[in-house]
This record gives structure tokens, sequence and C-alpha cells, in this order.
């Protein structure tokens, strides 16, 4: 009998089980296991996994030595995030990263215990992830990649002063693009800009919409929002048919032909989420760490699509960004 309990705790060491505590806290793990899940690929999600491995790996925790990160991407099909987020779990990982709302849904309903960090979610409590942004609870916290909206119309304004009507496109059917739309909504009350608001249901609704959309607006504003952010390259194909700018949520989607914004720096959520990761891998209640937020965001400017539609590029903004942020030229 004692020869069988020997080896049975020889075999559990081998393994490297996790013993997790109710309320997400990991108590030990010989190789921890880190489970992934993103709702497609495309440069902003890229980037948040990008600095989330680059982060762990700084932190002294490399995949494929000491931890073994497990990644599934849904493509952009919704109805494979149950399924993989369910695989995910089954695997018994010590931790687990959701890149988008979606995403991070799907792994919430799959498993109360294991900690879950989340990636780029606009409003966590409001898509009834965590009781409270700043007292989650339960097994989730994370980041959040709420744009400074009040910066970006601000911006937006100084690039086009006779400014009348603002349009903005977002997915009807995705949390972080209604939570971005009504933030947007709320700021241009206060400031007195008048918005006209479109709304997709999937990509291939972007070009007709988008079209329409161009045609009776003066400037474009993009929330935080992966279906719009997917085919951008559709959405700027149409505005520059019009002649019509378009300021986007994130500096990568100014790269793909959006005219400048104050960005939340993708690379860094996923450092962030991984920052967190570490808390928690060494021991700390996920549920007792408060939803973070990158609370001023960084200029980006895409000098040759300003040139492109002959703008007036406000001068300490181009200071800024050459400065402080990014240019793409």
């Amino acid at each position: 009998m004692k020869r069988m309990s020997a080896v049975i705790i020889l075999l559990l060491g081998f393994l490297g089980i996790a013993f997790l505590t109710e309320n997400g806290g990991v108590v030990k793990q010989r190789v921890p296991k880190v489970g992934v899940l993103t709702l497609m690929h495309h440069p902003a999600l890229d980037q948040i996994y990008k600095g989330y491995v680059d982060e762990l790996a700084k932190e002294g925790y490399h995949n494929g030595k000491n931890i073994k990160i497990e990644y599934e991407n849904a493509n952009g099909d919704q109805s494979n995030l149950k399924t993989m987020a369910n695989t995910l779990t089954n695997n018994n990982p010590t931790v687990l990263f959701g890149i988008t709302t979606p995403a991070a849904q799907a792994l919430a309903n799959s498993t109360t215990k294991t900690p879950i960090i989340l990636g780029g979610v606009s409003n966590p409590q409001g898509a009834g992830l965590v009781k409270n942004n700043q007292h989650p609870g339960g097994n989730i916290s994370g980041v959040s990649d709420l744009a400074p909206i009040h910066q970006q119309l601000t911006l937006i304004k100084q690039f086009v002063p006779n400014l009348k009507t603002l349009g903005v496109i977002y997915t009807s059917n995705d949390s972080s693009g209604v939570t971005g739309y009504h933030q947007i909504a709320r700021e241009c009350k206060k400031m007195n800009i008048k918005l006209k608001a479109y709304s997709i249901s999937n990509s291939n609704d972007l070009n007709q919409v988008s079209q329409q959309m161009v045609s009776q607006v003066d400037a474009v504003i993009v929330p935080t929002d992966n279906t719009v952010a997917g085919a951008m390259q559709t959405l700027v194909k149409n505005a520059d048919a019009a002649n019509k700018p378009v300021f986007p949520a994130t500096d990568t989607m100014v790269k793909q032909g959006g005219v400048a914004t104050y960005s939340v720096n993708q690379y860094k959520l996923g450092v962030m989420g991984a920052k967190m990761t570490v808390k928690v891998l060494k021991g700390e209640k996920v549920g007792n760490l408060p939803i973070e937020y990158v609370r001023r965001g960084e200029p980006v400017l895409n000098l040759k699509q300003a040139q492109k539609l002959h703008l007036q590029i406000p001068a300490q903004f181009k200071h800024e960004a050459q400065t402080k942020g990014e240019v793409y030229k």
C-alpha cells in the first residue's frame, strides 16, 4: 500500500498537476499551462497576443520550457468559440486568457473555477463577466481596451474644423463595439457633435453600409470593434472614394488607412494581461485583482493618408506623434 501511494505521488509530480482554490488562486503547479482563446486574426488582436507571450517570457515563463501555451483561434466564427473554450478548459489549464469579449464570454461559460484573464474587453461588467470592475470577485479579471473617446473626438474636430455630421459604424452583436458606440454617443452629446450611427451584423454588411454612411457624413469614427477592424480595408476603400477621413480606435487601424487617433496600445494590453497572469501564477486570487485600464491614448498619425485626403494636420498633434507616438508615412 505504501509503495502504491509513493507511485501515485510521483506520477502527480511528473504530470505537474495544478491545485486551484475555489476563488481562482493557484496554489501549486510544476509546469503551468495557459489556454489562450481569440476570436480572429487581425493586427490589433495579434499585437495583444504578441505582447502577452513576450511579457510572459520577460517574466521568466518561456513557452515550451517552463510553461505551456495552448492557443485557439476561431477565425471570426463565433460558433467555434464554445467548442474551443471547452477544449481548452478540459485540458486542465492553470490560467485562461481571453482576447475579445466573445472569446472571454465563451471561456467564462466553460468554467467557474479556472482563473480567466481578460485581454482587451471594453466593459467586463457590462458584458456580464465580472460583478464589478473594481472588485471582480469570482474567477475573472483582466484588462480593458476602453478607448479615450474624448481625446479622439477633440482630435477629429481639429482635423475637420467644419465638421457638421460625424458617422460611427459598429457591429450590433459585438459587446465592445456596442459599448464603444454608446460611449461615443455620450461624449458627442456633451461636445455638441451631431452623430449619425450605422450598424452592421457581420463583415458582409460593411461594404454596403459604409458606402451609404460616407455619402451622408463629413468624417467617420470607429470604436473598438473586431468585425470592423477585421475588414478595415473595405471601409477605407469606400471612405477614400468619397474623400472622407476615418478616425479609428487603434494604432493598427490607422496603419491600415485611418487618418489619426489617440490609441490604446494593443501590445501593452497584452503586456498588462501577462503581468496579471503572473500574479495569479504566483498565488494571488484573480477575483481580488481590479480591472486595469490604459488611462491615456498614444498619438498615432498616418501622414500619407492625411496628405492624400488634403487634410490640414494639427501642428501640435503632429509633433506629439513624432516625439511620443507613431507616424506612418
